[in-house]
């Protein structure tokens, strides 16, 4: 429950508090004293959008607070904590600043928040009503979901159950509908990788072997030549096949040696340099045996060749299509293979897909005829307790009935959800935007609030002026059922109809300064005999009438008569 307002710099507001309570609060003043600030600043509370020309002229910033009482109400207290703030003794603090400039600043129990938070903090706490609200109420929406409301936890349990089969079946449905879309792509994916991957295996390359053949190709093509330099090397070291030693290089070595050997006892170094011969003469011996034997060996294979150079061409096709070298392609050829499979799987996945969208449309179908039922035997209650408040608000003869109609399923359910009214008798039910006046509308939202009084978890109930159009006995009727649904509620009305203020727990009234202001004393709350003035300006537009006052006496007496009744009907 809200038990204090603080407004300051707000609209025609200097600054001002109001002090709220339990029951029916009523706020009354003349036309521009700011009666409508009260709602204003309670809308800034929930996180609503900023105005800068809401801000006093002159001020830097408008500032509302607000202060809770949180006692009964363990999630809006858990919300505060989650948002960062305190709950101290019991009380949290919602405050909103708005600067001249347009900047906005929200804080939830001390703690500086988004206006987001803040609006998820707050708006569980007040429902609103003004005359938006009732064109609001012409909404399929917004009289789809005042039956629900009234099915309470029952009904809400089904709906929810259907909006989560609602989801994934669309979830579902969206996927399989992109697997299929895809399915010839992924057909045509799937080919080319079937016949890349032919490819790569009827070629079986083995890394590193484009290099091993590299080399085997240059040795083939080059047979002959290296079969001459090896014989002529043969040559040059040993000398011709006959044995006939000329100027070649092992006779020379081997002479070079003899000269040495023969006079190595004469000198050390002589010695040391016919050893080193010697070696040499061992080295260039089996160099040219080496040579020769390669001459041996190297032979043209033109067969061979041609083999090789295919199989280097076969490679070499593979390198140009799936990579800058073999190990590469064999890379790809593992992706490709691995990519396959889950191509292949699409058959597979589309039969699942297609097996769970229609497990969840049958599953949906259940669930939709369950919320149907429910949302029937709901607006067959509503309709009822809300003709009977219509009969208690000066309506006696209208009939509000609830159709509900099946319709495609959509995330609300497979139904249309549409309020009638038939405002006379005999008259057909019609569609409350064809059906009703304003005055007839704002007793029909009226009705429907209290009817759901007993289902709404909001604490507070604030109607702004919602009985424009109403006046005489229906202004009375009003009056008296504002004051019904405060027994279980907190409710507070900006009205300018005394019937209705007559029936306030607590009436607070507006007053303009002489310069046009609302001072910090401007939000008055009236004892007995100011509220007998009150309602005889409201009455006469003079507050020293003597039969306004009379009047408005009446009025009183009238509304507290009713008081005590019905507070004794429900003792």
């Amino acid at each position: 429950m809200i038990e204090e307002i603080r407004i300051s710099s707000l609209g025609v507001i200097d600054a001002t508090v109001l002090e709220l309570g339990p029951g029916l609060t009523v706020i009354t003043g003349e036309t521009g004293a700011g009666k409508t600030m009260v709602v204003t600043a309670l809308g800034l509370l929930l996180g609503g959008r900023a105005d800068t020309g809401a801000v006093r002229t002159g001020a830097k910033q408008a500032r509302v607070e607000g202060v809770v009482n949180a006692a009964g109400l363990p999630g809006f207290v858990a919300s505060v904590e989650d948002a960062g703030g305190e709950v101290e003794d019991g009380v949290v603090v919602l405050a909103r600043n708005v600067s001249a400039e347009g900047r906005s600043r929200a804080f939830v129990g001390g703690a500086t928040v988004p206006v987001a938070t803040l609006t998820e903090v707050a708006e569980p706490l007040v429902a609103v009503h003004g005359q938006s609200d009732q064109h609001r109420l012409l909404l399929p929406r917004a009289q789809r979901d005042a039956v629900d409301r009234f099915g309470g936890p029952r009904l809400a349990k089904i709906l929810a159950r259907y909006t989560d089969l609602y989801r994934r079946l669309d979830a579902t449905s969206r996927e399989l509908d992109d697997v299929v879309a895809s399915s010839r792509e992924r057909a045509r994916e799937a080919d080319l990788l079937r016949f890349g991957l032919g490819e790569v295996e009827a070629v079986s390359p083995e890394p590193g072997e484009d290099d091993a053949l590299a080399a085997e190709e240059s040795r083939l093509g080059y047979a002959d030549t290296l079969r001459a330099a090896a014989e002529h090397a043969r040559t040059a070291l040993s000398g011709d096949e006959s044995g006939e030693s000329g100027a070649d290089a092992l006779g020379t070595t081997a002479a070079a040696r003899g000269f040495l050997e023969s006079v190595r006892e004469h000198d050390p170094e002589v010695a040391e340099l016919a050893d080193r011969m010697a070696e040499v003469v061992y080295l260039v011996s089996d160099v040219a045996a080496d040579v020769a034997s390669y001459a041996d060996r190297v032979d043209t294979d033109p067969h061979r060749l041609a083999a090789v150079s295919e199989r280097r061409a076969a490679l070499t096709a593979l390198t140009r299509k799936y990579g800058e070298t073999l190990e590469e392609v064999l890379a790809w050829s593992a992706r490709a293979a691995t990519r396959l499979l889950d191509l292949d799987g699409t058959d597979e996945r589309i039969e699942a897909l297609t097996a769970e969208r229609d497990r969840l449309r049958s599953e949906l179908g259940t669930a939709a005829a369950a919320l149907s039922k429910a949302r029937t035997t709901a607006a067959r209650t509503l309709e009822k307790q809300v003709t009977a408040e219509l009969t208690l608000l000066a309506m006696p003869h209208a009939v509000l009935s609830i159709r509900v109609t099946p319709t495609e399923p959509a995330a609300h359910g497979a139904d249309d959800v549409q309020l009638l009214l038939a405002a006379n008798t005999g008259s057909e039910p019609r569609p409350l935007s064809k059906g009703a006046s304003g005055g007839e509308l704002s007793r029909v939202m009226l009705a429907i609030e209290v009817a759901l009084a007993g289902t709404s978890p909001v604490p507070t109930f604030v109607f702004d002026e919602v009985d424009a159009g109403v006046g005489g006995a229906a202004a009375v009727e009003v009056g008296r059922r504002l004051a019904e649904l405060a027994r279980t509620a907190q409710v507070l009305v900006v009205t300018h109809l005394p019937q209705v203020a007559a029936y306030a727990d607590r009436h607070v009234l507006v007053q303009k300064s002489s310069d046009g202001s609302v001072t910090s004393s401007g939000l008055t709350v009236l004892d007995d005999a100011a509220r007998e003035r009150e309602l005889s300006r409201m009455l006469a537009g003079l507050a020293d009438s003597d039969t306004a006052l009379a009047h408005a006496r009446e009025l009183l007496d009238v509304a507290q008569v009713a008081s005590r009744t019905a507070r004794g009907g429900s003792d």
